[in-house]
């Protein structure tokens, strides 16, 4: 009979905890700058930093007073920004999302002509931009699919122009990835890259971005296109199409509540994957951490190394300067 027993006392898994060298050294999940994207809300005008009452610590910014950020964010290491923008004036069609020369597409312009090697990404959507605040193009009382697709691909093109590094449609348009690959073919950017929000829920942690992003519906809600939070098979027929219509990058969101997903596309999909750590979450931290009831930095780095571990590539986040400046302190 064997002597060893792989059971205490010979079995001592304490041994590889002791110091903080011998942690590091068998470490399995790390989190890096270049894992991290920061989203940034871009306004029209000159000089302006208005804060998002519910989300400390982030502000609406006019495209000047986001060049520096821009550059923070490089010097920073992140991985990149994602641009939303709001623009002066809302209309049913969401108008400003298509122009050469709307919000985004200037602020794409600008962030590339200061700080060129920053990875730029734009959120496309139309709930920023619509006087409904819907995802697009309204029709009998609802979102008209197929009239939204042609918009997007239209959307997506003059962001192509203004110099962005990649797409991201979140606004769970069935067909929406397909449109978007065939619009900027055919315009001559066979190698922009897609980030789908493949998997994107009808969440209560939306709430806060809502009124970064000004983008309340004026009516109902969007049950009916984004996802039902009780529905995991769903999410992977949701990033099945979207993988086979060419998205190179897929998406979870939101990130807290639905880890089980995020693993899951993992385990099921080669594709790069993202996560948003969206804005409920990170509002629930900063009250949590103003109260002196959690530690801020621990409980945020806890976070990421959460979504790491359950197999994101990279964390669209509030916290990515926070973050990066924790990991290199």
């Amino acid at each position: 009979m064997n002597e060893w027993s792989p059971l205490f006392p010979g079995l001592r898994l304490r041994r590889l905890r002791r110091t903080e060298s011998m942690r590091r050294m068998v470490r399995e999940t790390w989190v890096r700058p270049e894992h991290l994207i920061l989203p940034l809300f871009v306004v029209p005008g000159s000089g302006v930093r208005k804060p998002v009452a519910s989300m400390p610590g982030v502000e609406q910014r006019s495209i000047d007073e986001t060049l520096p950020l821009a550059r923070a964010a490089h010097d920073a290491g992140l991985g990149g920004v994602i641009l939303f923008g709001i623009p002066e004036q809302k209309d049913p069609l969401g108008e400003d999302a298509c122009r050469e020369d709307g919000i985004v597409q200037r602020a794409i312009r600008q962030i590339k002509a200061v700080v060129p090697e920053l990875f730029v990404i734009s959120d496309l959507c139309f709930c920023e931009y619509t006087a409904h605040g819907h995802c697009g193009v309204i029709n009998a009382g609802e979102v008209d699919n197929d009239a939204t697709l042609e918009r997007l691909g239209q959307s997506a093109v003059t962001h192509a122009r203004a110099g962005v590094d990649m797409v991201a449609p979140s606004g769970m348009m069935d067909g929406m990835v397909k449109t978007l690959r065939q619009a900027l073919d055919t315009a001559h950017y066979p190698h922009l890259p897609i980030m789908s929000y493949a998997a994107k829920y009808a969440s209560a942690f939306y709430g806060p971005f809502r009124e970064a992003a000004e983008s309340t519906p004026q009516f109902g809600d969007r049950r009916g296109y984004q996802m039902d939070p009780a529905n995991r098979r769903e999410a992977l027929r949701e990033v099945g199409a979207d993988v086979a219509e060419g998205a190179d990058i897929v998406m979870v969101k939101p990130g807290l509540a639905y880890l089980d997903i995020l693993r899951e596309v993992r385990s099921r999909f080669d594709l790069p994957l993202a996560v948003y750590n969206v804005s409920g979450e990170y509002a629930m931290v900063k009250a949590a951490a103003s109260q002196g009831w959690i530690d801020e930095d621990r409980t945020v780095l806890e976070i990421m190394t959460a979504f790491r571990r359950a197999g994101a590539d990279m964390i669209l986040t509030y916290h990515a300067l926070h973050v990066a400046h924790l990991l290199q302190g």
